[in-house]
């Protein structure tokens, strides 16, 4: 799809506002081609690196375990260096699942067309495998990590270039995917979260010919999908987390007039039912959402008309929002990780340049530090806590909105 037509306000508004009016097909190609053109990346030294050393000493890595909180200096600067490259470029859309071996199951996404390819990284030699690949080419789908270890892969766009309504199953013990159960409403956009109880919870998102605020849960046990209480708005883009209490909450996102929303609610697995609780203090979108350690969860980087640095708090106890330091970069379609010591590491993104700035925030303090950035510019990408606390990026989308196959690893500098 050519959006050279489109005024050029629309090029500077990303996916979620500038596509939704569009057709399904539509809204599919112009995913990331009415971006801006603005090809400039921050850091002039953004390259990729093929480096596959994983000697957790080179370079001054140091092994983050689980007792790192406390450490002399939580906020000291992380690096990133290169890791082994992706057999297929995932420019966006693709999922990244850490598999309780420790490996990391990448699937689908778009490699210039919708992929049904799904690869694994294995830490220990810093490569990647072809694995079985989907029954169905998606992107924009969801990958949960189900009790049992298997990954369940949901909705998302086809080949078609349609929202999908099927679901499936990969294996890793073998390696294969299995058709299971498909979604009673196809979607796209949507968020997919585990329960305590074991069901996957799904909500929102785009069902072809609307955005959607109906809901419905996956049951491993037969896999079988069964509708459960509507958001009270309709919402794509937005995020869900799961609360210390086993609550569900989400906030922001589109609605079905291309607004961006400020609206926030709550998922009682116990009913079934959402229940309205505090507005974010911004309306947010393509935004990253964390829990923290202490119960709180934070809302980093928003695109909400221009692209905003704000970040906000929620409190469960009180169902309100508080804002807390801004990051240094404004950003969105960034990553937000949360490490083993409890801070969380924002990387990449875009706000009209495309970023390879990291940051670190301080729960403690409230405030962000700047840290080393990627090698590559990037957005749309994924990042993945590993079991040795080292941080893997993926794919994206990098300089001139060209097409990645690069992957690096981050971890604290001692």
């Amino acid at each position: 799809m050519n959006c050279s037509h489109w005024p050029l306000l629309l090029l500077l508004i990303p996916l979620a506002i500038a596509c939704s009016a569009l057709s399904p097909q539509a809204r599919a190609t112009c995913q990331d081609a009415c971006l801006t053109n603005d090809n400039t990346v921050q850091d002039d030294d953004a390259v990729i690196s093929n480096t596959s050393d994983l000697n957790n000493t080179t370079m001054g890595f140091v092994a983050l375990d689980s007792d790192t909180t406390g450490s002399d200096n939580p906020l000291s600067t992380w690096i990133w260096r290169g890791t082994g490259r992706l057999a297929t470029p995932h420019e966006g859309g693709h999922t990244a699942t850490l598999l309780p071996t420790g490996m990391v199951l990448v699937a689908g996404g778009v490699d210039r067309h919708f992929s049904a390819r799904a690869e694994l990284y294995n830490p220990a030699s810093g490569t990647w495998a072809a694995t079985g690949s989907l029954n169905t080419a998606r992107a924009y789908h969801t990958a949960t990590l189900l009790q049992s270890g298997m990954v369940l892969v949901v909705g998302g766009i086809d080949s078609n270039g349609i929202a999908s309504a099927s679901a499936e199953l990969y294996d890793p013990t073998n390696g294969t995917w299995t058709a299971t159960g498909s979604l009673n409403t196809e979607r796209e956009f949507h968020t997919a979260t585990l329960l305590p109880n074991g069901m996957v919870l799904v909500a929102g998102g785009f069902d072809n010919s609307n955005v959607t605020a109906s809901a419905e849960l996956y049951d491993p046990t037969n896999g079988t999908w069964t509708a459960t209480g509507s958001l009270h708005t309709e919402r794509e883009f937005h995020t869900a987390t799961l609360l210390q209490n086993g609550m569900v909450l989400v906030a922001g996102g589109v609605d079905n007039n291309s607004n961006v929303s400020a609206s926030a609610e709550m998922y009682d697995p116990a009913s079934g039912t959402w229940t309205a609780t505090g507005n974010l203090n911004t309306p947010r979108t393509s935004h990253m959402a964390t829990l923290l350690p202490n119960g709180m969860v934070l809302v980093a980087g928003v695109y909400s008309g221009p692209t905003l640095a704000s970040a906000e708090l929620y409190d469960p106890a009180s169902g309100t929002w508080t804002a807390t330091g801004s990051l240094n970069n404004a950003r969105y379609l960034h990553t937000a990780t949360l490490l083993p010591n409890g801070m969380v590491l924002v990387a990449g993104g875009y706000s009209g340049p495309i970023l390879a700035s990291a940051e670190l925030y301080d729960p403690a303090s409230g405030t962000w530090a700047a840290t080393g950035g990627l090698n590559t510019a990037r957005y749309s990408h994924t990042a993945t806590l590993l079991q040795n606390g080292m941080v893997l990026v993926a794919g994206g989308k990098a300089y001139s909105h060209i097409l990645s196959a690069s992957a690096e690893l981050g971890h604290r500098q001692r």
